[in-house]
């Protein structure tokens, strides 16, 4: 006789524990299904999220590309104005712009404004030009203009540097002095225009025409209309001489003087107007 043992489990109260069922094998759970607009909503969220990350992928794309064309006219951005300042209505604006030149096609960086500066600086009006950019897109020319001291010969003016230009019109500046002397001495004619300007003032005299003639000597022409021989050499000292007898002797008879000549080593000749030289004057001249 065969016998089967088989433990059972005894709960707290002394009764045998019952083991759960299991379930059949191959059963399954029963799921409650998705109603279709709920999984036909999910299903299109899901492609409208795929296509709006493909649109900003395009944008993106689009976008860099565009960026990339236009990178060097945002960095180098096109000049648009010039903006001209100047201190003197004898220079026109006009005139400025068509020395700057065309806009078309210039790019803030790349501007060459030492080239732009030496073209306005061919006006004849122009003394000193400066040219800088004003991000983003102007550009700035200020002019200084040229202040004529004095006519050159027949042809030009003379700035107080000793710089010649050469504006139009330049019959309606007779009123300045006149400077005269071969090519090239223009500097030296300003330096004895000043000098002996000084020199002049205490026997209230002003220049009107000073000359360096071809051999070396000058000449004075005064505004009060008298003539000044100076010759070659010892200028100042010739000129201080006749100031000094001019104050003393001369001054008196101003009006009858029509040159004095001073290139004599140690006196001076009067020519009068009216060719009699009062006989004090005369006599004092000739020591």
């Amino acid at each position: 006789m065969q016998v089967l043992l088989r433990h059972v489990p005894i709960g707290p109260q002394g009764n045998p524990l019952r083991r759960p069922v299991a379930a059949p094998r191959g059963a399954s759970r029963l799921v409650t299904p998705e109603p279709m607009m709920q999984r036909l909503g999910d299903l299109i969220i899901r492609w409208l999220g795929r296509g709006l990350l493909l649109l900003v992928v395009l944008v993106l794309g689009v976008a860099v590309h565009e960026t990339g064309e236009r990178l060097p006219a945002l960095l180098n951005p096109q000049v648009t104005a010039v903006d001209v300042v100047k201190d003197s209505e004898r220079i026109r604006t006009e005139e400025v712009l068509a020395h700057v030149g065309a806009l078309d096609g210039w790019r803030y960086f790349s501007l060459d404004l030492e080239e732009i500066r030496s073209r306005v600086r061919q006006l004849p009006w122009v003394a000193d030009v400066s040219v800088q950019r004003i991000w983003p897109d102007r550009l700035q020319v200020s002019l200084t203009t040229q202040l004529p001291l004095a006519r050159w010969n027949d042809d030009a003016l003379i700035n107080s540097r000793g710089q010649l230009f050469s504006p139009p019109g330049l019959q309606s500046f007779s009123e300045l002095p006149q400077l005269r002397g071969p090519e090239g001495t223009q500097e030296q004619l300003m330096r004895q225009y000043h000098l002996l300007g000084q020199l002049l003032r205490p026997v209230d005299m002003s220049i009107a025409r000073l000359e360096l003639h071809e051999r070396g000597s000058w000449f004075i022409g005064t505004r009060e209309g008298v003539e000044l021989l100076l010759g070659r050499d010892h200028v100042v000292e010739k000129l201080q001489r006749f100031t000094a007898l001019y104050g003393r002797l001369l001054k008196e008879h101003h009006s009858n003087i029509a040159r004095v000549d001073l290139r004599y080593p140690n006196g001076l000749a009067v020519a009068w107007r009216d060719g009699k030289a009062p006989a004090a004057a005369d006599a004092e001249a000739e020591r």
